[in-house]
């Protein structure tokens, strides 16, 4: 405001909206007389470009006055005086290889399904299969105890970090049942927020507090009780990944896929210095070595602006939601001066918010409506048209968060002189926080994919040696630009065959998980095993001579599909054992039996 301005208001004159939201603007971006200072060692582009040096600080920050770090103590400078250990030292990745198929072994599809989410849920439904992580279960396990376990005086400790939630809970059951079937006497927790819901592995929502997940922790922060020498591993899913502070973490296992500066700050959990640390291993199931040493390269040295963000990308997408019809100026307007009140109260904002809330949730509600009976009726271009709407309306509402994020963002730095681009990201804040769309259920079925093939192979260990030269940090792009475009279908049975092209690898006939599928199922039938496996123990149920006959009962039965494979359990204990041995700790036999007895 100016001194005239300001001088009326003392007056008793009334200030409009328009001028409080000018001077608000104003003031956001001003920063002469002010000092930010930040401190990380892993900037994001956002960092720099807010709390940068600018090489001329009387202008604001653009492609030829880009702001840089006031002061650097690198990532190399700690590392060479000893203040933090290089975690790529040791590091050693593993290729995953499977194929699946369905079952039957001819194709059953009666619809065509989108690709991409149906390649997403497939490869979801792998990395959550029983093998799969039993496999990964026992490389961790065996090589945390023969490897990182005797570090530090034996009080070495580990994490795993892993893609989900979901996945963390199936990963600490198995891993707390392979380590007390082999009686290693040391503990394990898993650390994750919210609640995960899994009916296979509790009828309880599960939390990080729950019994059944961490029995030992009876309220406790995780963090205080990783810290007992009875705890050994974290498993940890979007969570103490960054600003965890574990001095003893010497080893980590990696089963989630990491990129750029989530890569550096996960695997830098274990650069923690400390008296006789000297040596850190990281074991990787899904990233390429060469792109986290990539990642680490940026920030090896001195982190670096490629350039600033363009300021005019605010009215572009302004545009295109101004574009979309779904609100309009009074619309705006009303919510605004619902906000700007003397006295705001919720009535007044829900009041103003509601119409337009009200209309997108219906238009979302119906287009899924129509996409149900379209479905129904086998209607393929009205199943299009409504599932178009229904991304549409996504897309928007995406669209209003990408806007009040760039705009919170860059209004810090710049004063766009129009109040518009201020309302509107106060309208998008409040509207796209009310709206819920309806949940799309997947229409994906997988109850006839079967696991048929699955290898973990070691690729070997190497040392990723760094140097200085990483890619500079990009400035934030074209923020809601994404558009709809046409989705690729496919059969699943098309999927699936290019799946295993993508994921075949190494595996072999050595690898084949049909066979012990055939056998699981068969036991799972037998009613005899269902009650002893309700009423007993897993050792009482493992010791029980009618657990071998009903077995051998099974690869009996089997041999008209498998007979060389029945053959070879049948006249070799080492097979038999061994196939028994997955039926039962790999795959679940006991758990399985006891859920159907419920069911």
């Amino acid at each position: 405001m100016t001194a005239e301005e300001w001088s009326a208001v003392e007056d008793g004159g009334e200030i409009s909206s328009e001028d409080l939201l000018a001077a608000t603007m104003a003031a956001r971006a001003e920063d002469r007389g002010i000092t930010f200072v930040a401190f990380t060692a892993t900037p994001k582009a956002k960092t720099l470009e807010l709390f940068g040096t600018r090489p001329d600080p009387t202008r604001k920050p653009g492609p030829d006055n880009v702001p840089q770090a006031f002061h650097v103590y690198s990532m190399r400078q700690a590392i060479e005086e000893g203040f933090i250990l290089d975690v790529l030292r040791n590091y050693t990745s593993y290729k995953t290889a499977f194929q699946l198929a369905q079952a039957g072994g001819a194709k059953v599809d009666s619809d065509e399904v989108e690709r991409s989410a149906a390649l997403k849920k497939l490869v979801g439904w792998v990395r959550l299969h029983p093998h799969n992580i039993a496999q990964k279960v026992q490389v961790v396990v065996e090589h945390f105890g023969s490897v990182v376990a005797p570090l530090l005086g034996g009080r070495a400790k580990a994490m795993v970090v892993v893609g989900s939630r979901l996945e963390a809970v199936r990963w600490q059951l198995a891993i707390r049942k392979y380590i007390q079937e082999k009686g290693y006497g040391y503990g394990a927790l898993v650390a994750y927020s919210g609640e995960v819901n899994d009916p296979d592995s509790s009828p309880e929502a599960l939390t990080e507090q729950s019994e059944f997940l961490n029995p030992g922790l009876r309220g406790r922060d995780i963090r205080d009780a990783f810290d007992e020498p009875q705890y050994k591993i974290l498993l940890v899913a979007n969570k103490f990944q960054t600003g965890f502070d574990q001095k003893l973490l010497c080893g980590m296992y990696v089963d989630k896929k990491l990129a750029g500066i989530q890569a550096v700050q996960t695997l830098s959990r274990l650069n923690r210095a400390m008296d006789g640390k000297d040596r850190t291993y990281v074991l990787d199931f899904v990233n390429d070595p060469d792109e986290i040493l990539e990642a680490f390269r940026t920030y090896y040295e001195t982190a670096e602006l490629e350039t600033t963000t363009d300021p005019e990308i605010v009215f572009q997408l302004m545009a295109k939601l101004d574009a979309s019809g779904h609100y309009d100026e009074n619309e705006v307007e009303r919510v605004v001066q619902a906000e700007l009140r003397a006295k705001p109260t919720q009535a007044e904002l829900s009041a103003a918010l509601q119409p337009v809330v009200d209309r997108l949730t219906r238009r979302h509600a119906a287009a899924c409506k129509a996409r149900r009976e379209a479905e129904a009726s086998g209607d393929a271009a009205a199943v299009k048209g409504a599932q178009d709407e229904m991304d549409a309306l996504q897309l928007f509402k995406a669209d209003m968060a990408s806007y009040v994020r760039l705009y919170n963002f860059l209004s810090q730095i710049y004063d766009y002189g129009q109040t518009a681009v201020e309302k509107r990201a106060m309208f998008y804040k409040h509207v796209g926080r009310l709206l819920d769309f309806e949940r799309e259920r997947s229409s994906i079925d997988l109850s006839k994919v079967q696991l048929t093939h699955h290898s973990l192979k070691e690729r070997g260990s190497r040392d990723l040696t760094l140097t200085g030269g990483g890619d500079a940090l990009q400035p934030m792009g074209a923020a809601g630009s994404g558009m709809l475009r046409e989705k690729e279908t496919a059969y699943l049975s098309e999927i699936i065959a290019k799946l295993n092209e993508l994921f075949t690898g190494e595996v072999t006939d050595g690898d084949q998980l049909s066979y012990a599928t055939t056998i699981y199922a068969k036991l799972g039938e037998s009613e005899l095993l269902q009650e002893q496996a309700e009423n007993n123990t897993p050792e009482q149920f493992y010791a029980s001579p009618d657990l071998m006959a009903t077995y051998l009962d099974a690869v009996i039965a089997s041999m008209d599909a498998q007979q060389s494979m029945s053959t070879q359990v049948l006249s070799d204990d080492r097979t038999k054992a061994g196939l028994l041995h997955v039926v039962l700790h790999q795959m679940g036999l006991y758990e399985y039996l006891r859920a159907r007895r419920r069911a």
